[in-house]
């Protein structure tokens, strides 16, 4: 579709050909009503809020990772008991294998949460059991 002409619009009045009725002391002047009475001052404490949600993040988010952790620790033990009872199974128990254990058992990992601190601590004695069976004695 072409558009060949423009027509002009018609019928349409800009701000300046309004008409005004009154004079120009009739402005608007809110209804003031009763005397107000003074607003108490506030305080912002929008500081103090903010570090206690900081603060309180920081105490939360350290609990699960610890605990996360601490899985893992006692996920690696049991696997590696798996691995010793698969090389006793099979005759020979490999040294590299028997050294790493020995390694992961020697550092504790702590939950923070005393159920699954005890469970680690009995994975870690029969790790270490384990280990002294086959002649790998840990302190």
């Amino acid at each position: 579709m072409r558009i060949t002409g423009q027509k002009p619009v018609s019928g349409v009045q800009g701000r300046g050909s309004k008409k005004r009725s009154g004079s120009a002391g009739d402005a608007f002047a809110p209804d003031m009503g009763e005397e107000s009475a003074p607003m108490a001052a506030t305080t912002n404490s929008g500081g103090i809020q903010s570090m206690d949600a900081l603060l309180s993040l920081q105490e939360v988010d350290e609990e699960p990772e610890r605990r996360r952790k601490a899985t893992r620790h006692g996920h690696t033990l049991l696997d590696g008991l798996e691995a010793i009872q698969a090389d006793l199974l099979g005759g020979a128990v490999s040294a590299d294998r028997l050294e790493a254990l020995a390694h992961q058992v020697s550092t504790q990992v702590e939950s923070g949460d005393p159920e699954v601190d005890s469970i680690l601590r009995e994975v870690e004695l029969r790790v270490k059991v384990e280990l002294a069976k086959v002649g790998r004695f840990i302190d």
